[in-house]
C-alpha cells in the first residue's frame, strides 16, 4: 500500500518475535471469552492482537490483513462487547433496535459473520440477523420485526427491507464495511452512500479489507472519522504459507493437468475457479466424467443450491467446488490444501482473493494457475500487483490415453497372409431360380372383349338422367374461357 494519507494514523508493526497474546489478557465480558474458549481460541492473531484494542477505546479503524487471518472475530468480539450494555430480555421488539450493522458483498461472506456473531453471543441475550438476496424476505422480514441489535446485510437486500419499512437504522452507534473493495468492484458504491444515509451522524466505523485501493482511501476519508490504519502484511500481498506455481499448458489440456496434480500431490480437495457461471456448470460436468465428486457454486445457483454445495464441499462429501469469484470472498474452509486457477482470473485483485481460500490460520497450501498464451497481460497484471515475479513453469502430462490392447502372441508370429482363414464360413444354400409359368391362360396377350358394353357401363347410362330433364343441379356447368391466343375454348 501506498503511504497512508495524513488522516490516517498508523501504529507501529508488531515484532515478529513477541509472543501471541491471550484472549483473556482483553477487556471482554466472561460472556464472551467463554465463547471464544468453546471455539477452542486462546491466542489471538495479530489483527485481532492490534484491531481490538482500538476498537474497544471507540477509534475508527481503517484495517488492512490477508484474508484467513481472522479479521472477523477482530471487529465481531468488540461489536458484542459494545452492545452488552443493550441486552435485555424483553420481548419487545422496541427494546431491540438495530445498534450494530455489518455489510458484506456476498450471501456467502454475510453468512459466515452471522455465523461468527451467533459463535460468539451465544451465552447473551442479544438478537442477530442476517439478510441477503436470493431468497425469500418474507422470514427475514419476520426476524426483523421482532427486533434485533445487530444486522449483518448485503447492501441489495438491506435496501430492499429499508425501502419496505422492515429495517429502521437511525439508532445504530456501530458499522462495519467488510470486504470494502469487493463492494466497490461489484458497483455496491451507490448503494453504500444511500445506507449510510440513513444512519446517524455519531457512529463508530470500521472498514475492514484484504487489499487497498486509492478508491477505498477516498470513501474511508468520506465516511471514517481520524482513523487508525491496522495492518498486518503488505496490502495486496500473498500470504506466504501459500505455495504459488503458475504451469504453461493449453485449453484443451487444462483439466488433465488438474487431475494429475491432484493424484501426484495426494490432494484430497480442492476448489477450482473460473472465470464464467457457464464454464463452471460445463466443467463440474467433466470433472463428474472423470469420476471425481464435484459441486459447481456460480450465480445462477439459487442461495438454497449454494448452502447446499457449500455444506457437501466442508463435509467432505465433495471432493471438487469449481466456482466463479462469488465464492472467493467469505468461503472458510479449515485446512482446504489448494486452489486451481483454471482461468486467470480477468481482476488481479481477485487472485489474492482465490488463493486466500487456502492456507487459512496459519496452515500450509499449494495455489495452482493454468496460464495459456492470451494470458500474458493478466499474468502481468498480477505481477504489478503483489511486486514479484511469476515464473511460467512447465508441465509434462502423463499418457493417461487408453490405448489399444496388445495382440495376442500368435496374431505377433503368424505370416502376414495366412492361407486358411480362421473362421470358415458355412456354406450358402442354394438359390431358387424362378421357371416360366405353365399355364396358357398368363402366356395369351390382352385382347379386348367383344360382348359389348360393360355391365359398369350399363348401369351409369341407367342412373343418368333422362335427356328432357337437363342436367343434375349438383354439377356445375362448364365456363367457357378464352385462350391465350384469342380463340375460344
Amino acid at each position: 500500500m501506498d503511504t497512508p494519507d495524513a488522516s490516517v494514523e498508523p501504529i507501529p508493526e508488531a515484532t515478529p518475535e513477541a509472543a501471541a497474546p491471550l484472549f483473556n489478557t482483553l477487556p471482554l465480558d466472561p460472556k464472551l471469552l467463554r465463547a471464544v474458549a468453546d471455539s477452542g481460541y486462546m491466542a489471538m492473531t495479530p489483527i485481532q492482537a492490534k484491531a481490538i484494542p482500538i476498537v474497544l477505546a471507540g477509534r475508527d479503524v481503517m484495517g488492512a490483513a490477508q484474508t484467513g487471518t481472522g479479521k472477523t472475530a477482530a471487529f465481531t468480539l468488540p461489536l458484542l462487547q459494545k452492545m452488552l450494555r443493550h441486552e435485555n430480555a424483553s420481548m419487545s421488539p422496541a427494546r431491540h433496535p438495530v445498534r450494530a450493522l455489518v455489510l458484506a458483498p456476498t450471501r456467502e461472506l454475510a453468512d459466515q459473520v452471522a455465523e461468527n456473531v451467533k459463535k460468539y453471543a451465544k451465552h447473551s441475550q442479544l438478537r442477530s440477523a442476517v439478510v441477503f438476496g436470493g431468497i425469500d424476505m418474507k422470514p427475514q422480514t419476520l426476524q426483523l420485526k421482532a427486533g434485533v441489535e445487530v444486522l449483518i446485510a448485503t447492501p441489495g437486500r438491506l435496501l430492499d427491507h429499508i425501502e419496505a419499512k422492515n429495517a429502521v437504522l437511525n439508532h445504530v452507534e456501530y458499522v462495519v464495511l467488510d470486504e470494502a473493495d469487493r463492494m466497490l468492484d461489484i458497483g455496491f458504491l451507490p448503494d453504500l452512500q444511500r445506507i449510510l444515509s440513513f444512519l446517524p451522524k455519531e457512529r463508530q466505523t470500521l472498514l475492514f479489507s484484504a487489499t487497498f485501493s486509492p478508491e477505498i482511501k477516498r470513501l474511508a476519508n468520506s465516511y471514517l472519522q481520524d482513523p487508525i490504519l491496522v495492518e498486518v502484511a503488505r496490502p495486496n500481498a500473498t500470504a506466504t504459507n501459500v505455495e504459488q506455481r503458475f504451469y504453461s499448458t493449453t485449453d484443451d489440456d487444462k483439466r488433465r493437468v488438474v487431475t494429475q496434480l491432484l493424484k501426484t500431490r495426494g490432494l484430497s480437495q480442492a476448489i477450482v475457479f473460473v472465470n464464467s457461471k457457464l464454464g463452471a456448470a460445463r466443467l463440474a460436468r467433466s470433472f463428474e466424467r472423470d469420476g471425481l465428486k464435484t459441486a459447481a457454486l456460480h450465480g445462477d445457483k439459487s442461495q438454497d443450491e449454494r448452502l447446499k454445495s457449500l455444506a457437501a464441499f466442508k463435509a467432505g462429501e465433495v471432493d471438487l467446488l469449481v466456482a466463479t469469484d462469488v465464492a472467493a470472498r467469505g468461503l472458510d474452509i479449515a485446512d482446504l490444501p489448494a486452489v486451481f486457477n483454471f482461468d486467470v482470473p480477468f481482476n488481479a485483485e481477485d487472485y489474492v482473493h482465490r488463493i486466500g481460500r487456502t492456507g487459512r490460520a496459519g496452515a500450509s497450501g499449494l495455489a495452482v494457475t493454468l496460464v495459456t498464451r492470451d494470458d500474458a497481460r493478466l499474468v502481468a497484471d498480477i505481477e504489478k500487483l503483489i511486486k514479484k515475479k511469476l515464473e511460467i513453469e512447465p508441465i509434462e502430462l502423463e499418457d493417461d490415453r487408453p490405448r489399444r490392447p496388445p495382440r495376442r502372441a500368435e496374431e505377433e508370429l503368424a505370416p502376414p497372409s495366412s492361407p486358411e482363414p480362421r473362421f470358415e464360413r458355412p456354406p450358402e444354400p442354394p438359390r431358387r431360380v424362378a421357371t416360366a409359368s405353365r399355364d396358357p391362360f398368363f402366356d395369351k396377350p390382352y385382347e379386348p372383349s367383344s360382348a359389348g358394353e360393360a355391365a359398369w357401363e350399363a348401369s351409369a347410362r341407367a342412373a343418368a338422367p333422362a335427356a328432357g330433364r337437363g342436367p343434375t343441379p349438383n354439377i356445375r356447368p362448364k365456363r367457357k374461357v378464352p385462350s391465350l391466343l384469342g380463340g375460344q375454348s
